[in-house]
C-alpha cells in the first residue's frame, strides 16, 4: 500500500454520492492547505498527550502551528478521550486502546485504508473517536460514512476477542463546541458494508456512475469546473431572478435548498478564476486585475509613539477588557467560573431559518415574530 489511499475513508462521503468524483479529481494536484497542516499538528499533540496518559512511549511533538487556540482545542479533546479510557476500564477487565491506529477496509473496498484518532474496545462495546479541528463546517457522527468504514475495520479486529454488541462514533469539535455520537449494530453495519460501500466503491474505482452535485462537493478538487455541479445551480437561472415575492412557495424551497451551496460554488469559481489570472496570467473577458483598497498603517508603533509625544500627545492608548474566551483561557475554566461566572451571560441567538436537518430544537412561530420585530 502507498502512504495515501486511492479511496480514502476521509472522501467517502463525496465519493459514495458521486462515484465519478473520484477519478475525474486524480487529474488534478493535490491540495495542501494551512489548515490541513494545523489539523495535522493538532492530532500529532493530541496523540502525544493520550499516549502520555496510558503510559506509552512518545515525545512530544514541536510545531510553529501550536497556537493558544489549538491547544486549548486540543485539551479539550484530550480529556474527553481520557474520560472514555478511564469509563472504559471499569467497564470491562481488559479493553483495548489504540491511538491513531491505522484501519484497512479492503475487505469492503479496494485501496481504502485510513487512520481512527482514538479506538476503545470493551467486551461489549467498539467506540471509535475523530477529532476535528475546523471552525466551519459542523460534522454529524450519523450515518457518517468515514467513521462507519474504520468501525468495519475496527470491528473485524475486534470480534476476535469479543462478542461486541455495539459500534459506536463519535465526532468531537471542540473549537465550534459539537459532539455527536451515534450507535449501530455490528449486523447493520456490516449490511451497510456489503450493500452499499462495497459496490459503489466499485464504482468509484473505474469512474463509473453519474455525477451528482451536492453538499460533497465542497473538497472535490474538481468542484471549480465540474459541470454537473455548475448545471445544478444554473438551473436557477431557469427563474430568472424574479423578485422573491413573484416566486411560488415550492420554488422559493427549491432555492432555499440550494442557496447556500450555491454561494459556495460562485465564490469557488471566483477564487478558481483570480488564482488563475494572478498566478497564471489567464485573461478573462471582461475583467481585470487591480490593486485592491487597503488601510493606512505605522510603519513603527515605536517611533510613532515617540513622536506624537514629543509634540505634546500623550492619550494616544484605548483600553478594554479582553473577550469572554480570552478571559477564560488565561484563568482556567474553573477559575473563571468562581470569579467571574455569575457576570457572564449568553444572549439569545440571531433567529435564523435552518434545513430540518440543523440538529437545533426549533423555535414556536410566535417567539420568531416577536423576537424579530423587536430588532
Amino acid at each position: 500500500m502507498g502512504a495515501h489511499a486511492r479511496n480514502s475513508p476521509s472522501a467517502l462521503h463525496r465519493t459514495l454520492n458521486c462515484t465519478p468524483s473520484l477519478v475525474l479529481g486524480e487529474q488534478y494536484a493535490d491540495e495542501e492547505s494551512s489548515y490541513a497542516a494545523e489539523g495535522s499538528a493538532g492530532h500529532a499533540l493530541a496523540e502525544h498527550l493520550i499516549k502520555k496518559h496510558l503510559k506509552l512511549r512518545t515525545k512530544r511533538p514541536v510545531s510553529d502551528y501550536y497556537s493558544d487556540d489549538l491547544l486549548e482545542a486540543v485539551d479539550d479533546y484530550v480529556s474527553f478521550v481520557i474520560g472514555e479510557i478511564e469509563d472504559a476500564k471499569r467497564e470491562c477487565k481488559q479493553p483495548v486502546f489504540a491511538v491513531e491506529q491505522r484501519v484497512d477496509i479492503s475487505d469492503y473496498a479496494t485501496d481504502c485504508f485510513g487512520t481512527a484518532d482514538m479506538v476503545i474496545v470493551t467486551d461489549k462495546v467498539v467506540h471509535i473517536i475523530d477529532l476535528k479541528l475546523g471552525r466551519g463546517v459542523e460534522v454529524s457522527a450519523v450515518e457518517n460514512p468515514q467513521l462507519m468504514a474504520y468501525g468495519l475495520g475496527v470491528l473485524a479486529m475486534a470480534e476476535m476477542l469479543y462478542d461486541v454488541e455495539t459500534v459506536r462514533l463519535t465526532i468531537y469539535q471542540p473549537r465550534i463546541n459539537n459532539y455527536s455520537s451515534w450507535d449501530i449494530t455490528p449486523d447493520d453495519l456490516k449490511k451497510w458494508g456489503e450493500e452499499i460501500l462495497k459496490p459503489r466503491s466499485a464504482m468509484a474505482m473505474t469512474g463509473a456512475g453519474e455525477f451528482h452535485a451536492g453538499s460533497w462537493c465542497r473538497f472535490c478538487k474538481a468542484r471549480n469546473q465540474c459541470r454537473a455541479r455548475a448545471e445544478e445551480f444554473l438551473k436557477l437561472a431557469q427563474m430568472e431572478f424574479r423578485q422573491p415575492a413573484l416566486l411560488t412557495d415550492v420554488e422559493i424551497a427549491e432555492v432555499l435548498k440550494v442557496a447556500d451551496e450555491l454561494a459556495k460554488w460562485s465564490a469557488d469559481v471566483y477564487a478558481y478564476a483570480q488564482d488563475q489570472a494572478i498566478v497564471h496570467g489567464k485573461q478573462w473577458t471582461g475583467y481585470k486585475l487591480v490593486e485592491g483598497r487597503s488601510n493606512r498603517k505605522y510603519s513603527s508603533d515605536a517611533e510613532v509613539e515617540q513622536a506624537a509625544k514629543a509634540a505634546g500627545y500623550t492619550d494616544i492608548y484605548k483600553q478594554s477588557l479582553i473577550g469572554v474566551t480570552e478571559m477564560e483561557r488565561l484563568m482556567g475554566k474553573k477559575e473563571f467560573a468562581r470569579v467571574l461566572g455569575q457576570y457572564v451571560y449568553k444572549p439569545q441567538g440571531k433567529i435564523t431559518l435552518v434545513p430540518d436537518s440543523d440538529k437545533r430544537e426549533a423555535i414556536t412561530q410566535s417567539t420568531a415574530t416577536a423576537d424579530f420585530q423587536e430588532e
